[in-house]
């Protein structure tokens, strides 16, 4: 595979004004690379949860004047969409590449699975010290999964709030070496894809 990591080029298509100016260099730049690691990932996560999956990038189409501040692509067992189902993510701020499961606000059945996970948060609390979770998929803000409290407050949020949601994996910091080796990045989402399929697949 040609995918040889994410450079500060990428990142810094975040720093560029307009639209349509910043849509340009997301398809030139971040999209190709997208294609590439995402038909891999889409591939291993069909394998390791048992059903087919089918590969998103984001289009960001329903923009029609602030310009994105992140891009991502999404897998999920459904061709027409993801947004509606638990997924995975894999995407850019300006400052650092995220790496989730995702719960966000349009599950429909979205107290349902907050409920298991809240049952389940055993489970959860033993997942590597270093993952963080975030509670709304547009920021930036992301605390450790260590923090117990935030954690259960967290969930009970994702359940009982209408625009709740609850992401979890981990975030890499643009600076970090690990993104400039293709292969090793690749092997590190796919890790934590695995790690965190038990928790999908609740």
């Amino acid at each position: 595979m040609d995918f040889n990591g994410f450079s500060k080029d990428d990142f810094n298509v975040f720093y560029t004004d307009g639209l349509e100016e910043r849509m340009t260099l997301i398809r030139e730049k971040i999209q190709p690379k997208f294609k590439e690691i995402g038909e891999d990932l889409t591939e291993e996560l069909s394998v390791l949860s048992g059903e087919e999956m089918f590969l998103h990038i984001a289009q960001h189409a329903r923009r029609k004047k602030n310009p994105p501040n992140d891009t991502w692509l999404a897998i999920a067992p459904n061709k027409r969409g993801y947004k509606m189902l638990p997924h995975f993510q894999v995407g850019l701020f300006d400052d650092h590449v995220f790496v989730w499961l995702a719960y966000i606000y349009e599950l429909p059945n979205k107290e349902d699975k907050a409920s298991t996970l809240l049952d389940n948060i055993g489970n959860v609390k033993e997942l590597p010290r270093d993952f963080m979770v975030s509670l709304d998929h547009t920021q930036k803000n992301a605390f450790p999964i260590t923090d117990e409290e935030a954690l259960e407050k967290g969930l009970e949020r994702f359940r009982d709030v209408k625009k709740g949601e609850f992401l979890i994996g981990k975030q890499i910091m643009s600076d970090d070496p690990l993104l400039k080796d293709g292969d090793r990045f690749l092997n590190t989402v796919k890790e934590t894809f695995e790690t965190l399929m038990p928790l999908y697949k609740l």
